[in-house]
């Protein structure tokens, strides 16, 4: 009986550690590698090529079961990872690569769950969207649990995932110049039933020029003779870029012929018989020869060739407060991706008006995909 007394004392005193460490207002342990914070806010300090992650001092519970992450600023590439780790989970990975983590991939919109292949989730999310996590139910005697992600207070999808024997800890992963969050890990979140806020694609809407280009929803068809090099298909969008949409891609879904695809950047007036890149107030990554056309018909070597199947971006490095007003402005940072790799950047003077995304094809069968918005929902 003296022993069951003195088991029972032991237990009582465990429990009583437990909560005076949970309630007792010391600091929580949080940990973090290759990111800033300030408050609640956290940038990210790396070069691009190593993660920076983030994770929180304390497990979500059943009285703190959901946080939310607020996108400052996308950087170069918006590869921000919003999720739960284990305690002491390394910090040189995204969140949802390594066993017992999962994470909601801003940048594609993909669900990581302990694996370093993430599976299509939800929808890609950009600057001033809000990912949420939270978890459904505790079953931490059971060792799995459902974790829950939402994308501006609306839930995108759950997952059951396996906890490891200290809890789900909030993490929040970077990889590019630029990237900023907020962090609110007490965050509160209720189901919200008005769908009429939701956004409705109209591709069609999303082009100011075509010339010798057919549309058909994000795809976009060569029908020019493709002859000579006045035969240039144009495509140009409606909307110049902006703080908010500064980023495009392409995908390149049949090379044509030559793949004599080019996709850049361009004032409001460029002419339609010119490759982006070939005349002033443009520039533009060539997928036939790697090389970049800097308001000049003579190219530099900047990067790989391209074929079918790579993704070519382009986009803007804005400044912060950065407000188009009409007036020339000194010169920008405009920077190319091939699938999801920086290969560069050139300054650029933006034009009145500024600048328009822009893509040019030359040659019989080519066909490329569009993503005017990579980095929204």
């Amino acid at each position: 009986m003296d022993d069951i007394n003195v088991l029972h004392h032991r237990c009582l005193l465990n429990l009583r550690r437990r909560v005076r460490d949970i309630g007792d207002g010391r600091p929580a342990q949080e940990r973090y590698m290759r990111l800033q914070k300030d408050g609640d806010t956290l940038s990210y300090q790396g070069n691009s090529e190593e993660v920076g992650c983030y994770v929180a001092g304390r497990p979500l519970s059943k009285g703190n079961c959901y946080f939310e992450v607020t996108i400052v600023d996308t950087g170069v590439r918006g590869t921000i990872a919003v999720g739960l780790v284990p305690k002491f989970y390394r910090l040189d990975h995204q969140p949802g690569w390594l066993p017992y983590s999962v994470a909601y991939h801003a940048d594609n919109g993909k669900l990581y769950n302990g694996n370093p292949v993430g599976q299509q989730f939800g929808p890609k999310c950009a600057r001033g969207d809000r990912i949420g996590c939270g978890i459904h139910s505790e079953n931490i005697e059971a060792g799995i649990t459902t974790v829950f992600f939402t994308k501006n207070g609306k839930e995108v999808g759950s997952v059951e995932v396996p906890v490891s024997a200290e809890g789900l800890f909030p993490a929040v992963g970077m990889h590019s110049m630029g990237e900023e969050v907020k962090v609110d890990l007490q965050a509160e979140w209720f189901l919200e039933e008005d769908d009429s806020m939701m956004m409705v694609d109209s591709h069609e809407d999303d082009w100011g020029r075509l010339y010798d280009v057919r549309v058909s929803g994000t795809l976009l068809e060569y029908v020019g003779k493709g002859k000579s090099i006045m035969d240039v298909g144009l495509a140009q969008a409606r909307q110049p870029l902006t703080t908010r949409c500064h980023y495009y891609e392409v995908e390149i879904v049949d090379a044509g012929e030559k793949c004599y695809i080019a996709l850049g950047l361009a004032r409001r007036d460029y002419p339609k018989n010119r490759h982006p890149g070939w005349s002033r107030g443009s520039v533009a990554y060539h997928a036939d020869d790697g090389k970049i056309f800097h308001g000049s018909g003579v190219g530099d070597a900047f990067g790989p060739r391209c074929f079918k199947g790579d993704i070519m971006g382009c986009g803007i490095m804005f400044p912060r407060d950065y407000i188009l007003d009409g007036e020339v402005f000194d010169a920008l940072q405009v920077f190319f991706t091939r699938n999801g790799k920086l290969m560069g950047r050139r300054e650029m003077v933006v034009p009145p008006g500024g600048l328009y995304p822009t893509v040019g094809m030359l040659s019989s069968g080519e066909k490329v995909k569009v993503d005017l918005h990579p980095l929204s929902g």
